[in-house]
């Protein structure tokens, strides 16, 4: 019997999964700040339209406003985190406590994604601002090292698909893609606001041979998604939970995949899937009822985000506390979504091999061995006893 085969149904400790090494594909600068910092730079910047003013009271707010189901209060927790993120020694630190706080929580490779235009308020210009965030990554990177964790962690710059600068933006990414830059994003309102508006950008984005990303799928449906991909050439899909729309379940359990969905799974599109995010935004009503399951069965290239860690009151560990208590995960799918992850990254293919047979499967390897003896020791207990 394999080490595998033993592993197979074995729920991974929460202590476990905080350890292992995990990918992040999909987790937003603006909605993962710690509620204590958010007090801080309010105070120290003279922002004085929090709805709170103590650190814990602001956290439970921060989470509530997100799950009230109210889209104007929703919005409006970023306009506070966005508030006070308007000069380069507030973007410094956030960027800097991000990548602490991704690689405390066992995030061994993130892409942070950000719009440099909403930091421009106090005077600071767009190159300013990537500057800005692209040394508070390299700090948290090294006080992580310090602190035994290793972390990368590359930036996608995001353009407003309601504004009318997505070239500029992409033309942004692109001039700093040495420089931590990884990729490109749109985001924003789905309905209304077609990634079509910003073909400009992404003919642009494919003529230098860069990648991109595209909110897409997560509130509209199928026809967001089909624009993103097959006009706009996305190299990933943020969220694009709604390809469940393009499959049916049949009663006795077989399932059907439409054009559209065979085509996602034939071409091996990932999809940035972020769970908590997701219930909060009514795409699917429980964990256990969250397409993802379905997904993984079918074999998508699906991996697990964050979205907004403060909004959402998450983490990559409790992302994936919650998928081993709905759906049973073991150690064993934590690594298959983590190496799905790493393989679509927006950094070199040795680079991603490297951090597969480097970094995530020894990770993992410990994990199960650690296990393994743990199982052992405990049956020879139990013999010597009997003996």
């Amino acid at each position: 019997m394999t080490s595998q085969s033993i592993q197979a149904g074995t729920a991974p400790s929460s202590d476990q999964i905080r350890r292992a090494p995990k990918v992040l594909l999909h987790d937003h600068l603006d909605g993962g700040l710690r509620p204590g910092t958010v007090v801080d730079l309010a105070r120290d910047g003279g922002y004085s339209r929090l709805p709170e003013t103590e650190a814990d009271k602001l956290g439970v707010w921060f989470r509530e406003a997100a799950d009230s189901g109210s889209l104007e209060r929703y919005l409006e927790t970023f306009s506070h985190t966005v508030g006070v993120m308007q000069t380069r020694e507030a973007l410094v630190r956030v960027a800097r406590e991000c990548a602490e706080d991704l690689a405390e929580d066992g995030v061994v490779y993130a892409e942070v994604r950000y719009a440099p235009e909403q930091h421009l308020d106090e005077g600071l210009s767009l190159e300013e601002v990537v500057e800005a965030v692209n040394e508070g990554f390299r700090e948290g990177e090294r006080t992580a090292r310090l602190n035994g964790h290793r972390i990368r962690v590359g930036a996608l710059l995001t353009a407003m698909r309601h504004a009318a600068r997505s070239l500029e933006i992409a033309e942004l990414a692109n001039r700093h893609r040495d420089q931590g830059v990884v990729g490109f994003d749109i985001a924003g309102a789905e309905a209304g606001f077609p990634p079509t508006r910003h073909l400009d950008a992404f003919e642009y984005l494919k003529r230098e041979n860069n990648h991109f990303t595209i909110h897409a799928g997560e509130a509209f449906g199928l026809p967001s998604i089909w624009q993103a991909l097959q006009w706009c050439g996305a190299d990933r899909l943020g969220h694009g939970v709604r390809i469940i729309d393009d499959i049916e379940v049949a009663a006795d359990g077989s399932v059907k995949l439409g054009r559209l969905a065979s085509y996602v799974r034939d071409k091996r599109i990932p999809l940035e899937l972020c769970p908590s995010s997701n219930l909060q935004t009514g795409a699917a009503a429980s964990y256990a009822e969250h397409p993802i399951g379905l997904l993984r069965r079918l074999h998508f290239r699906a991996t697990v985000n964050t979205d907004n860690r403060l909004m959402s009151g998450t983490s990559m560990s409790r992302e994936f506390e919650h998928l081993v208590d709905a759906f049973g995960y073991t150690l064993d799918d934590m690594q298959w979504f983590s190496v799905n992850a790493m393989k679509s990254a927006f950094i070199p293919f040795d680079e991603r091999l490297a951090m597969i047979n480097d970094v995530i499967k020894p990770g993992y390897a410990e994990l199960k061995s650690e296990w393994l003896f743990q199982q052992t020791a405990s049956t020879s207990g139990s013999m010597t006893a009997e003996d």
